[in-house]
């Protein structure tokens, strides 16, 4: 199963200002390539940041694609998506934390 989502938001709510940041989140079993990276920064200007998170991964094209992007585009996997919800876990409001459910294990040493 694919599933995909696309979103755009800048401070105006237009799209008009920048930084117009761009997030595209994908749940599939294989890696992106570039040609899917190159489809989603296609009509990005200079001062747009972008953020791609597929469950895939990526495959190097695509990591390659990326570095040399002409606006910042951080990719995320999985294992990325899952540290970072938990380095940040803290910090998330209510709603958030009920939609993710943690609780937080002792182990000891």
């Amino acid at each position: 199963m694919h599933e995909a989502t696309r979103e755009g938001i800048s401070p105006d709510g237009l799209g008009l200002e920048d930084p117009r940041i761009f997030v595209e989140v994908k749940r599939r079993s294989g890696a992106i390539g570039a040609p899917t990276v190159r489809s989603f920064l296609g009509g990005r200007r200079p001062g747009d940041r972008c953020l791609y998170v597929s469950t895939g991964g990526f495959a190097r094209d695509a990591k390659y694609e990326a570095d040399r992007a002409a606006v910042p585009l951080s990719l995320l996997d999985l294992d990325d998506l899952v540290a970072l919800a938990l380095e940040r876990y803290d910090a998330l409001d209510v709603e958030a934390k009920r939609l993710l459910a943690l609780k937080r294990l002792y182990w000891p040493a």
